[in-house]
C-alpha cells in the first residue's frame, strides 16, 4: 500500500495522471486546463508532461467544447472535459442533453460517448455570481447521463480514473470548497480494485437517525454527527456519492433500522434531490419511519454575494436543528 495525505485537489490531479499514463485515448480539454494547470490547479502539470494534444487549452465556448467530445468520443478518443466553474456550464447544457445523453439511444446501441464533463460546484469560497451554483439535480434528471461527485481525496483519485474508464457519458461533480481538504489516499489501488462508482457508503455508523449527504456536505453531515454525539445521539451518516443512478440500499436499511431520515444538500429545496430520496425513503421503509423525512437545503434564491453566503449555505446547527424536529415527532 501507498497511502499519502494529500488534497482533494492533489487527489485528483494524480488520478488524472493515471488515466493519462494507462490509456493514449484520454485527452483533457477546456480553458486554462493547459499551462495555468485550471483555475484551481487541479490538472497543474499535465499538459508539460503530457504535451498539447493531450491537454488541450480550449477557446471561452463550452459549448464548443463538448461539442468537440462528442466528435472525439465517436472517434474512440474518451475526452475529459473541464467547465471552468460550476455557473459557466449552462451553455454546454444543449449539447449535453441533446447530444451527450441521447446519442447511446438514438443510434440504438451502436454509439458509446465515454465523455467525463468535470464540474466544481457549490459555494463557501467567497466567489462571485455564476461561480457558486449547484446544477446537479438538472443533470441527475437527464436520462443518458451517470452523475457522481466525490467528497473526500482518496474517492476523488479512484472516482475520476472509473469515471474515465467507463464507456457512459458521466457528469463529475466536485466539491471546490473541500479542494484543499486533505486525506488518506492509497496511490496503488487500481480503480477496478477501487470501492464500485456508483454505490453509497455509510461514512459514519449509528442507530438514531440516518443523514444522508453528497459532495461538499458530507463534512458537515459527519462535524453534525461528531456534535451530537456529545449529547449521545448516535447519527449514522452516509455519502451517497452517486447521484444518478442513486443507489439507495444502504439508506435503505439504515432507515429502517433508525426510523429517521434527514436529507442534506447545497442546491434550493425545490424538486432537488432531496425530494427524491424523500419520496422514495416513504415508498420503501414508511413503515419503519418515526418521523417524516425532513431535508436542509439551501433556499429557494439565487446564490447570495459572497458577504452572506453562510446565511444561505446548511450548517452544523441548521442540520442538527433538523435532527431535533425529527426527534419530537
Amino acid at each position: 500500500m501507498m497511502s499519502e495525505t494529500l488534497t482533494l485537489g492533489k487527489a485528483l490531479n494524480h488520478g488524472l495522471r493515471r488515466a493519462l499514463e494507462n490509456d493514449p485515448k484520454v485527452v483533457i480539454m477546456g480553458e486554462d486546463v493547459g499551462k495555468l494547470g485550471g483555475v484551481f490547479r487541479i490538472t497543474d502539470g499535465l499538459q508539460k508532461d503530457f504535451g498539447e494534444n493531450r491537454v488541450i487549452d480550449t477557446p471561452l465556448a463550452e459549448a464548443g467544447i463538448i461539442g468537440t467530445a462528442v466528435g472525439l468520443a465517436i472517434r474512440g478518443y474518451r475526452p475529459v472535459c473541464e467547465i471552468q466553474f460550476d455557473g459557466f456550464v449552462f451553455p454546454a447544457y444543449n449539447q449535453i442533453v441533446s447530444q451527450v445523453a441521447k446519442m447511446y439511444y438514438r443510434s440504438l446501441g451502436n454509439v458509446r460517448l465515454p465523455i467525463v464533463i468535470r464540474i466544481p460546484y457549490g459555494g463557501g469560497i467567497g466567489a462571485v455570481e455564476h461561480h457558486s451554483e449547484s446544477p446537479e439535480a438538472y443533470f441527475s434528471h437527464t436520462p443518458g447521463l451517470k452523475v457522481v461527485t466525490c467528497s473526500n481525496p482518496a474517492d476523488a483519485y479512484a472516482m475520476i480514473q472509473q469515471s474515465i474508464d467507463s464507456d457512459d457519458p458521466i457528469v463529475f461533480f466536485e466539491p471546490k470548497r473541500r479542494y484543499w481538504e486533505k486525506g488518506a489516499v492509497d496511490l496503488s489501488l487500481a480503480a477496478q480494485d477501487a470501492y464500485p462508482l456508483h454505490a453509497s457508503r455509510v461514512a459514519r455508523e449509528g442507530n438514531d437517525v440516518t443523514l444522508i449527504a453528497y459532495g461538499p456536505m458530507v463534512r458537515v453531515a459527519l462535524d453534525a454527527a461528531e456534535a451530537a454525539a456529545e449529547d449521545g445521539r448516535q447519527i449514522e451518516v452516509i455519502d451517497l456519492r452517486t447521484l444518478s443512478p442513486l443507489d439507495l440500499d444502504p439508506v435503505y436499511t439504515s432507515v429502517r433500522r433508525t426510523g429517521r431520515a434527514v436529507v442534506v444538500h447545497e442546491a434550493p429545496g425545490n424538486l432537488g434531490l432531496g425530494a427524491e430520496i424523500a419520496a422514495r425513503i416513504t415508498e420503501e421503509c414508511f413503515y419503519s419511519l418515526e418521523a417524516p423525512v425532513l431535508r436542509v437545503t439551501g433556499y429557494d434564491v439565487p446564490y447570495p454575494a459572497a458577504r452572506v453566503e453562510e446565511e444561505y449555505l446548511p450548517d452544523l446547527d441548521r442540520v442538527l436543528d433538523a435532527v431535533d424536529r425529527s426527534f419530537g415527532w
